[in-house]
């Protein structure tokens, strides 16, 4: 028996899983990326750097398609966007993709910033540093 799961508790297996599990959890998926990140580093501590990279890569992916969706969305979409949201990102711009990370109002974050049409390479960056900080303090514990 162990040696059917043991391909699965490979490194390179856990690595492809934080990537996906990353991903997911940046879109509407209810996921949690910072229990797989944990998990992988707990089996595999000396992959650190690599898996917070993949980590923070997967789960930056997963925002910029949020981010991708809301540039698609008609004028008229607008009703549908929490007005608060809308409102504190105009008058924050990307740097307040620092918080899409959060649980639920981060895919509004994303969602919102593209519809508003927030530089894309700076919504990239804000997001992705906020993301990486999130990853850093999980490896940290």
């Amino acid at each position: 028996m162990d040696a059917f799961f043991s391909p699965l508790l490979a490194p390179e297996a856990g690595l492809a899983g934080v990537l996906l599990a990353s991903f997911l959890a940046a879109t509407v998926v209810p996921f949690s990326s910072e229990a797989v990140l944990f998990a992988f580093l707990r089996l595999h501590p000396e992959q650190t750097v690599l898996a917070i990279a993949l980590a923070t890569l997967g789960n930056t992916a997963g925002g910029m398609t949020s981010y991708l969706l809301g540039r698609l969305l008609p004028e008229r979409a607008q009703k549908k966007l929490d007005p608060n949201v809308v409102a504190w990102l105009r008058k924050r711009g990307a740097a307040a993709l620092l918080l899409a990370w959060l649980p639920f109002v981060g895919d509004a974050l994303c969602i919102a910033a593209g519809w508003l049409r927030i530089h894309w390479p700076a919504a990239l960056l804000f997001m992705a540093a906020g993301r990486l900080a999130r990853y850093l303090a999980v490896a940290a514990l």
